[in-house]
């Protein structure tokens, strides 16, 4: 008798642990509401309207430059190609690379590190503006 409760004992704690452990993956990260998604899109579409700001702006560059000049509305950026070899610095190289090159030679600025809001505005609206297009790596 002794050996049947310890038995069920350990069988009632296997079912609770499963229950629990179901119950956690049945709450799955992905899992938002409507709210979450209209207050991300919300947050998302300010970020890229501070990017379209700044690239239609020369105040990234020393010269009066802006981004548009060579890349109106962002049209020939093509962000669904990167990364990609890239013949001006000679090797393979991500978008966020490519934006620091055009900030440093063609506007004469500074480059912008990763995480600065300016590059984050920045590849948001070129992200944007070639939102639907097929992603397409290495393609030149």
């Amino acid at each position: 008798m002794k050996g049947k409760k310890k038995l069920f004992g350990v069988l009632l704690i296997g079912l609770m642990v499963s229950a629990v452990l179901t119950m956690k993956l049945s709450s799955r990260a992905d899992d938002f509401t409507k709210q979450d998604v209209e207050r991300w899109t919300k947050e998302f579409m300010t970020v890229v309207k501070e990017g379209d700001k700044l690239f239609h702006s020369s105040s990234l560059g020393k010269n009066k430059v802006s981004c548009d000049q060579c890349h109106p509305n962002a049209a020939n950026t093509h962000p669904e190609t990167y990364p990609k070899f890239q013949k001006q610095i000679g090797r393979v190289i991500t978008l966020f690379e490519m934006v620091n090159w055009c900030l440093r030679n063609p506007l004469e600025g500074d480059p912008l590190a990763a995480d600065d809001p300016r590059m984050v505005a920045l590849l948001a609206y070129i992200h944007y503006e070639r939102r639907g297009v097929p992603l397409a790596p290495g393609k030149h």
